[in-house]
């Protein structure tokens, strides 16, 4: 039996898409993060808790008030949200994986990923 473990972060920061070549204006965000695992059932979990909330704080900690265009060529949500997957994909144990990443910019605008096995 699989079983999925989701823990919610939030962060602020300041980002100008390029859209049509052309930089909006520079704008901030309180940026909303749902990460999802998954996993077979080891010892009675998954993964723990704390464990999951310090792979995912030490992603973040790059883009916390900070200006996300000195940091992404575009820093649209897409390819933030894929940052982010990609930097947690690498810190989790062998037996868990990102199943599944929602961004929201805001509380309006949001992606969402989902990855297969």
């Amino acid at each position: 039996m699989k079983a999925r473990v989701r823990e919610k972060f939030t962060f602020d920061a300041a980002h100008a898409v390029i859209i049509n070549g052309e930089p909006e204006e520079i704008h901030g965000h309180t940026f909303r993060l749902e990460v999802v695992v998954e996993g077979e059932l080891r010892e009675g979990y998954v993964i723990d808790f704390l464990e999951l909330r310090k792979i995912v704080e030490s992603v973040i900690a790059n883009l916390k008030h900070k200006n996300l265009n000195k940091f992404f060529d575009n820093p649209s949500t897409e390819n933030i949200a894929l940052w982010i997957a990609q930097k947690v994909r690498e810190k989790l144990p062998s037996n868990v994986r990102l199943q599944r990443i929602v961004l929201w910019e805001g509380d309006e605008n949001g992606v969402e990923f989902e990855f297969e096995e």
